[in-house]
């Protein structure tokens, strides 16, 4: 092969191994938020990338082997070309012959191994790294199509892979730990931390973030409406005095004394004595009432916030160690303490 057409081939390997190692490093680095909020808006290759991601081994497969043939290729084809190039020149520098091939094989590997490095790895992976979303969109849909071609193969080279990671006692995985991964609260806070440090925020956005990170983990105690301040009407109050009751105190959800036959507390709403107050029927406010789950009152608010809303309350009893009613806490005044922080 002559030096023309071995430049043309060594510059389509180096182009293809930048192409797989960018690919790979996008779509690892890309945040899948927002290559999702792109593919709402219609963007198809966004969606393309959002794909790979959610195939991430196979992914990753699909670069390591177009990375590994191109690699072979430079090593095949663009070294004995510039080797063979060099040679003549090393020989009548005043080499011998064995001499002046050594020392082009030598500057040929060389050659191909610094155009590998800068060319095909560690340009196309600063510009992936730097643009992880946009480089995700550009090169995702080509990439995607190598995929369905070599998919065979792919699955073949991860299954295989799968096997040796059992046998040595790892369950393998379609995603990295790294994304599967949560930002724990302390972390993000010294997050914050560190990016007011850096002088990358201001000390009020810190303190806004710090009260945002905090009011999840802060304890029931402060919100509870003590047992003598709650507002309730007896189980055999008519829908009448339940209404009278919810004019005079501001509150549509009226608490029940007592408990019923399981030891649950429940409440009415007022909007159950109207109707049945409108369909004429004089039921007790025990018949129409709900239950209230009862939590202690150490529960961090946002878990008293999830607890709440999967039992479909907005009331909740709180109750100390020793198991006795402590007050009550509404959803509405959880939610205040999550979303209202200054």
């Amino acid at each position: 092969m002559n030096l023309g057409l071995g430049a043309v081939v060594t510059l389509a390997l180096l182009a293809g191994n930048g192409f797989f190692v960018a690919t790979e490093f996008a779509l690892v680095a890309a945040k899948r938020s927002r290559l999702e909020r792109a593919a709402a808006r219609g963007s198809r290759a966004a969606g393309t990338a959002v794909a790979g991601i959610d195939e991430l081994t196979l992914t990753l497969a699909g670069a390591q082997l177009g990375i590994t043939m191109c690699s072979l290729g430079l090593g095949l084809v663009s070294e004995p070309v510039f080797a063979e190039t060099l040679a003549p020149l090393a020989h009548a520098a005043g080499l011998p012959d064995g001499a002046s091939h050594a020392v082009a094989f030598v500057l040929a590997l060389a050659l191909v191994t610094f155009l590998h490095m800068v060319v095909g790895e560690m340009a196309p992976k600063s510009w992936a790294i730097s643009a992880p979303e946009r480089s995700a969109t550009v090169l995702g849909p080509p990439f995607r199509v190598f995929s369905l071609v070599m998919r065979p193969v792919l699955a073949a080279l991860n299954g295989g892979t799968n096997l040796l990671l059992r046998a040595i006692g790892v369950r393998p995985t379609a995603t990295t730990a790294s994304r599967r991964a949560a930002r724990t609260p302390e972390q993000l806070r010294n997050i914050a931390v560190e990016s007011r440090r850096l002088g990358l925020i201001e000390e009020s956005d810190l303190s806004l973030l710090t009260a945002a990170l905090d009011a999840p983990r802060a304890p029931l105690a402060g919100l509870v409406v003590p047992v003598q301040d709650i507002v309730a009407v007896p189980e055999e109050a008519s829908p009448q005095e339940v209404i009278d009751t919810a004019a005079r105190t501001g509150r549509i959800r009226i608490m029940l004394r007592g408990f019923d036959s399981s030891g649950r507390a429940r409440m009415v709403h007022v909007r159950d004595a109207y109707l049945a107050r409108a369909r004429g029927r004089d039921s007790a406010a025990g018949e129409l009432a709900h239950p209230v789950p009862a939590m202690p009152v150490a529960t961090p608010v946002g878990e008293a916030v999830a607890t709440l809303r999967a039992q479909h309350s907005h009331l909740g009893l709180a109750v100390d160690a020793e198991g006795r009613v402590a007050g009550l806490v509404s959803l509405d005044d959880l939610l205040t303490t999550l979303l209202a922080v200054r």
